[in-house]
């Protein structure tokens, strides 16, 4: 880990709160550890929107979340409304069913639709990778790239297959690696886990244990 500091990866991070019983009060008090941690963004529920800012941080929601199961089009106005509440970012689920059944048309289809209704904000697309076979991570993220997507994300981390593994980061970092950034997240506890995704590919790591991952860092 030595060659990661705590500055770096604070820089990489999506402080996370998706809890559904999350009030806006953890949201307010999120917003200020994010200050304090020098981290990104916070990535909070759409309901949460709009988020009062504090400095320079990042406000990321998520939409299709956490199933990814509804229409492509209830995903888009989803999109639509979290870019006129002040999203910077969004997070959408996949309909993973699509992604086991190898069928990368529909995939690609529904993330158009989202980039389309929300252009100007920073889209990333999670693929419950822990639920994927490697020729269904890879024939994801290429649908995503050719969809217009900015980042692959690997999981929700609500899903009972699993988070992040570093082998998936590293799958995704071999399909769009340099064109597209990379999201490790779910299930990552600590810097250990944090500097292996890093190491496999990631850009980007979504946590909600982050100051306990940045604990890990040393400074430069």
């Amino acid at each position: 880990m030595s060659q990661h500091t705590r500055a770096e990866v604070a820089a990489m991070i999506d402080h996370t709160l998706l809890k559904p019983e999350a009030t806006q009060a953890q949201v307010a008090a999120l917003l200020a550890e994010a200050a304090t941690l020098g981290v990104y963004s916070i990535c909070v529920s759409p309901s949460m929107l709009p988020v009062q800012r504090t400095g320079e941080v990042k406000i990321a929601t998520v939409i299709g979340f956490p199933s990814g199961a509804v229409k492509p089009e209830v995903k888009a106005a989803e999109a639509r409304q979290a870019a006129a509440d002040g999203a910077d970012e969004i997070d959408m689920v996949i309909n993973i069913a699509n992604a086991i059944e190898h069928d990368f048309a529909a995939v690609e289809r529904e993330v158009r639709l989202v980039r389309e209704a929300a252009p100007n904000v920073l889209l990333k697309v999670i693929l419950e990778t822990a639920a994927l076979d490697d020729a269904a991570i890879i024939g994801c993220c290429t649908a995503c790239e050719k969809a217009g997507a900015d980042y692959v994300k690997t999981s929700t981390g609500f899903h009972p297959a699993g988070g992040a593994s570093e082998h998936a980061v590293a799958v995704m970092h071999r399909t769009v690696g340099g064109r597209l950034g990379v999201k490790a997240s779910g299930g990552i506890r600590n810097a250990t886990q944090a500097a292996a995704m890093i190491d496999a590919g990631a850009t980007r790591l979504g946590l909600s244990a982050s100051k306990d991952v940045l604990d890990g860092f040393a400074d430069a």
